[in-house]
């Protein structure tokens, strides 16, 4: 078998290959802050010279761009049985019913709907949202809450990895 050659989904076994996977970067605007902060950096130090200045420029955008970036980097994916989503990895076994939430449901279960026992990976640029339910009864979490630009992309790669779906129940 050839490694680059894609292999089908098939037999019992977990792949892999993630179903899903979704890295949740930050908008470009906020790339855009991050140049403007570099460059408040190397204003900031302009009075004591050009070395400075350029010093606190470089200084400046790093640390944004390092901090935008950490905050962006985020994955939400579906691979081997597992929901990883940051560093938090759950079973497939272990999730219930997933629910995608349009913007004004996902702004509800981030706010007044929210339960502070429940696992958050959310970022606010993203407006839409998936709730999926944790039904491991060793698990005090109710829910996971999962910011996702394809909603329904990571739901249907859910469903696609429980126990049976494949169609191998009875294997």
């Amino acid at each position: 078998m050839q490694p680059s050659a894609p292999s089908p989904a098939s037999s019992s076994t977990p792949s892999a290959v993630p179903r899903f996977d979704e890295r949740l970067t930050a908008p470009r605007s906020w790339w855009v802050i991050v140049g403007l902060l570099g460059l408040s950096g190397g204003l900031v130090m302009f009075p004591l010279g050009t070395v400075p200045m350029l010093g606190g420029l470089i200084v400046a955008t790093v640390l944004a761009g390092a901090a935008v970036s950490s905050y962006g980097s985020a994955r939400v994916r579906v691979v081997a049985g597992s929901l990883v989503a940051g560093d938090a990895r759950i079973p497939v076994t272990a999730l219930g019913a997933a629910e995608v939430l349009d913007p004004e449901e996902a702004r509800a279960w981030r706010t007044y709907k929210a339960d502070p026992r429940a696992f958050l990976l959310m970022r606010s640029y993203v407006p839409r949202a998936v709730r999926v339910e944790i039904t491991d009864p060793a698990d005090p979490t109710p829910y996971a809450y999962l910011s996702s630009r394809e909603p329904e992309a990571l739901v249907a790669a859910l469903d696609a990895e429980r126990p049976g779906a494949r169609g191998d129940a009875g294997v």
